[in-house]
């Protein structure tokens, strides 16, 4: 069943859990697959990751693409199989099945937010999202 109600994850609230099988990687889920259910929308997580320094995201690969924003400190990424230095700002699209991994390239923690999305054969086009304007009752600075 579809939300009607805009939920809102506080960052206080949510753990940074340690990511198996990965170094010094920490993760917070910010969309998981049942609220991406609730949304109506195809996606299978959206995380906020921070990698410590000398911490990594070992070589791996999905079966679903992954868009991964540096938003804090620098980073080397695999890369078609080569090491390159990145930092905030910087946006990676990595296709599923294409073997990639994020190290922290700083003397501070890096972080990260790593999107996960489904890959569909016969997925329908994309489209830039519509918007419309309401009435202003809603502003709180009147």
């Amino acid at each position: 069943m579809m939300t009607k109600r805009t939920e809102v994850l506080t960052g206080e609230s949510m753990n940074w859990d340690l990511m198996p099988n990965h170094i010094e990687l920490y993760h917070r889920e910010i969309v998981s697959a049942a609220q991406a259910d609730a949304l109506g929308i195809r996606m299978s997580s959206v995380l906020w990751e921070k990698i410590g320094v000398g911490g990594q995201v070992v070589p791996h690969y999905h079966d679903v693409a992954e868009i991964i924003h540096i938003t804090v400190g620098r980073v080397k990424l695999l890369c078609n199989g080569e090491w390159k230095s990145y930092q905030a700002g910087d946006t990676f699209h990595v296709p599923a099945g294409v073997v990639h991994s994020v190290a922290n390239d700083g003397d501070t923690p890096s972080e990260q937010i790593s999107i996960f999305v489904p890959v569909e054969p016969a997925a329908p086009r994309n489209a830039f999202f519509g918007t419309v304007l309401v009435e202003d009752v809603y502003t709180a600075n009147k």
